[in-house]
């Protein structure tokens, strides 16, 4: 299996870690776990925010993946933007639970040329 085959299990977990932390706390109600999230201090709303645009970011990654390998891209440069694409992904999840607003977005736009990089690998 590739490194970016890895690359799209490691990006499906990604959800799973902004989702603990934004579920860390002494009131968190597992029978509703979506009510109150307005009322959450302003780290865990940002905990939140950054699982849900995990959870939006992953299909056209793997998409992309999947088809640069089916069209025969050079797998080091796929792999490579994969492993960028995660690895902006972690850096992005980090900016948005620390507040840094400028930050995120610049690696948001990053990892988002990496797919986009992807999809010209399969051209």
């Amino acid at each position: 299996m590739t490194t970016a085959y890895w690359m799209i299990l490691v990006a499906g977990l990604l959800p799973y870690w902004p989702t603990v932390a934004s579920k860390w706390r002494r009131t968190y109600d597992n029978a509703a776990p979506r009510a109150g999230v307005d009322q959450l201090p302003p780290r865990q709303q940002r905990a939140y925010w950054a699982q849900l645009n995990a959870f939006e970011a992953f299909p056209l990654f793997a998409a992309a993946v999947i088809i640069a390998h089916l069209a025969g891209g050079r797998q080091a440069t796929i792999d490579l933007l994969a492993v960028a694409f995660v690895s902006f992904r972690i850096i992005y999840t980090l900016a948005y639970l620390y507040d840094r607003p400028l930050l995120r977005s610049l690696v948001w736009s990053a990892a988002l040329f990496c797919v986009i990089g992807l999809f010209v690998a399969a051209a």
